[in-house]
């Protein structure tokens, strides 16, 4: 299966913040209080409901706040040996984040010696509709060249793995703690990985080294404080 597997696979899409940078970098919680946002309301679909006069303030205070996170940004774990190798395999590289162009750019600076170049495609909300929508999933895959079935999505939150399920792609959840950033009723991910270098084992060795695909039962209701994961 892993051969299989392997020969299937032609492109891998990441999420930016949390996956390939160090997660913590932005203070959800804080901008939404800046905001006036619902906690139980992701922010950019916050502000899509806001009158435009009231949005475009909000916009500009979010587009401070994701500045100020990307001139904080590290690399995560194992995230330079994992693209190398990725790259070793011919493997088509793509970033599909929520964050703006311009603050991804801003990112990068901290990330050397990973570049925006080591990405054929690039996708941030001012290019589609934000994840969880599959938008981001489908265009990744239309400028790559082969279906969304031949790539694999991988994210740190639910919203990555709804994407790529939406779009018909591979998802692979980049958690320690699948239960606090899933939900009942979530499409499962195909697969749950502790750090990045596990997914080049998915990769070489197909289902089995994943490290498990999780069940509904395994996701318990969320109560209490929204998840520090909350996204943008």
């Amino acid at each position: 299966m892993g051969e299989t597997m392997s020969m299937a696979i032609r492109g891998v899409l990441f999420d930016f913040d949390g996956t390939l940078t160090r997660p913590g970098a932005l203070d959800f919680r804080a901008i939404k209080e800046e905001i006036r946002c619902p906690a139980d309301i992701p922010i950019l679909e916050y502000l899509e409901g806001l009158p435009e006069g009231e949005r475009r303030i909000f916009s500009d205070v979010l587009e401070r706040w994701e500045q100020e996170a990307a001139l904080r940004s590290l690399p995560n774990a194992g995230v330079q040996e994992c693209l190398l190798q990725l790259k070793a395999k011919a493997l088509s590289l793509g970033i599909l984040t929520r964050n703006s162009a311009r603050s991804l750019r801003l990112a990068f600076g901290n990330l050397r010696p990973i570049s925006l170049q080591d990405f054929s495609v690039v996708i941030t909300r001012d290019d589609a509709r934000p994840k969880p929508h599959p938008e981001g999933v489908l265009k990744a895959a239309e400028a790559m060249g082969f279906p969304p079935h031949q790539m694999l999505m991988v994210g740190d939150f639910r919203f990555d793995v709804m994407a790529g399920a939406r779009a018909g792609a591979l998802s692979v959840l980049l958690s320690a703690q699948p239960s606090e950033v899933m939900q009942p009723g979530d499409p499962e991910p195909d697969y749950v990985i502790g750090e990045l270098r596990e997914l080049l084992k998915i990769l070489q060795d197909g289902a089995a080294s994943g490290r498990r695909r999780i069940s509904s039962r395994e996701v318990p209701a969320l109560t209490g404080s929204p998840s520090l994961h909350s996204p943008v």
